[in-house]
């Protein structure tokens, strides 16, 4: 069955067990793992790491384009296998680890992965695993549903195990596109000057000779985990599309906009939904992750492409994907992670960025990573790589958090991914702040009345009134600025009671 998958003949020596190939892998080695947002990642070397970790010390630096699925981050974090990990994850037990100080986790911003791989700042790839959908005649590698850092990986890495995936069908051959800048100094501008042109490969070129292990699995992809739409996101989509057709009303851009891109999470995914009902046409997308929502958009007509470097679907999205695959064929484009998310494009192109906080403050800055200022919740991931490049910052959030116990609009961020320099527009489900041309003090009532829960609009009003006292051009009280988190702590709530 799989004997169509490597059509390079002398390749079928290299097929074995998982367990087989697993003891390529050394203790200490730096280990390249195909996967991006659950999608596309190594299957079953995760499970043959984790059994060998039973008899023997093995403890590995892990990286990735983004996310694993499969609880595979969970599973070789609470094996020991992961010592250090970068630059992305999501994963409950793996956070806890890293929270303790038992893994060293580095958050990065994704499109500096490979760059950093590539200038020598991080250490070599000693093995990458690489999910598949075949191996070309001339040894290239056709991923599968996501490119991520892979290409990079399999460059790079002394030794290539390649999980070749009978799940995956051979139509998605063709689908990627590819491309790999050269090192620095000697760089010319990447040719990209539209979301939909293609550049380069549509499969990983890696010399035969350094395939060591091909593995078959049978694996679907985690489905997406995100929930589907609610009351509160609708409304900020509301909010989102009458800002947009603000935009084009005042000639800033055309009734197709100018290309999008969406974090993760469901209420991105729930915002670009709700451009199903909008009165926009002929969109494109270039982003980093497609989710349900993007193929919705392709499926309706007002979406014509979609570039990216990941799908991620909920199984019943997956499932119409797949079966429907010859249709998405000249309208979709997965790229490497260092591509999708590249300043250059994405400034050149001036993209609309939509990204989710978990918090913001009355002057715009945004903290999108880590839970009362200390603990990791999943990293920044590519939201910086556009918050500071495109031609329009937004970034949503519900207003309050745990029932209502945390307000997501605070005084002063306790940890800031996004500074105020970088964010054009903040929303929650109460309404939208446009912070662009505005000063500090400007910006700080705008924030409270349009974006922050009622609830908690006259403790805000009232930390303004006071920091206004003090003066300067950004106004705080600083031995109040961090009191909402100690009275959270105290009280399990941040209002005052």
């Amino acid at each position: 069955m799989y004997e169509q998958r490597i059509r390079r003949p002398e390749l079928m020596s290299k097929v074995m067990t998982a367990a087989q190939a697993a003891r390529l892998i050394k203790n200490g080695m730096t280990v390249g793992m195909s996967g991006f947002t659950r999608a596309g990642d190594a299957k079953a070397m995760p499970l043959a790491l984790v059994e060998r970790s039973r008899n023997e010390a093995l403890a590995l630096t892990l990286l990735t384009g983004a996310s694993l699925g499969n609880d595979s981050d969970g599973m070789m974090a609470n094996a020991g296998v992961v010592a250090r990990r970068m630059p992305f994850q999501a994963d409950a037990a793996l956070r806890r680890k890293i929270n303790t100080g038992e893994v060293m986790f580095i958050d990065q911003h994704l499109s500096e992965t490979a760059e950093q791989l590539r200038s020598g700042d991080l250490k070599e790839i000693d093995v990458a695993v690489v999910e598949a959908v075949a191996i070309t005649a001339d040894g290239g590698i056709i991923p599968s549903m996501s490119v991520g850092n892979t290409a990079t990986f399999a460059q790079q890495a002394r030794q290539v195990i390649v999980e070749i995936n009978l799940s995956t069908p051979l139509a998605l051959e063709g689908f990627h596109d590819i491309y790999l800048p050269v090192a620095r100094p000697h760089r010319g501008a990447i040719p990209l000057l539209t979301p939909w042109q293609r550049m380069g490969w549509t499969s990983i070129p890696v010399h035969p000779d350094r395939i060591a292990a091909i593995i078959i699995t049978d694996s679907p992809d985690s489905p997406s985990n995100a929930l589907p739409p609610d009351e509160e996101t609708d409304a900020i989509a509301r909010h989102v599309i009458r800002f947009l057709e603000g935009e084009v009303q005042a000639g800033r851009m055309g009734p197709e906009l100018r290309p999008l891109q969406a974090g993760i999470g469901t209420i991105a995914n729930a915002v670009l939904h709700g451009l199903i009902d909008s009165p926009f046409r002929n969109m494109t997308m270039y982003s980093e992750v497609l989710q349900d929502s993007a193929i919705e958009l392709l499926d309706s007509g007002q979406l014509s492409m979609a570039s990216a470097s990941s799908i991620t679907l909920s199984a019943a999205m997956h499932e119409k994907f797949i079966r429907n695959l010859e249709s998405y064929r000249e309208r979709i484009v997965l790229r490497p992670q260092e591509i999708s998310n590249h300043p250059e494009v994405v400034r050149r192109l001036g993209l609309i960025a939509l990204n989710t906080a978990l918090e913001f403050d009355i002057y715009g800055n945004v903290n999108s990573t880590h839970v009362g200022g200390t603990h990791m919740m999943n990293g920044i991931g590519g939201s910086g790589d556009f918050a500071r490049n495109a031609q329009l910052s937004i970034f949503v959030s519900k207003s309050v958090a745990k029932g209502g116990a945390i307000s997501s609009v605070v005084p002063m961020v306790p940890h800031v991914d996004h500074t105020e320099h970088d964010v054009d527009v903040l929303v929650s489900e109460w309404g939208l702040a446009d912070l662009r041309g505005l000063a500090p003090r400007e910006r700080a009532p705008l924030i409270i009345e349009n974006c922050a829960h009622p609830d908690y609009r006259p403790q805000l009003r009232a930390y303004l009134a006071e920091a206004l006292k003090g003066g300067g051009q950004t106004p705080h009280v600083l031995e109040q600025a961090f009191a909402w988190y100690g009275r959270y702590k105290r009280d399990g709530s941040m209002l005052v009671k």
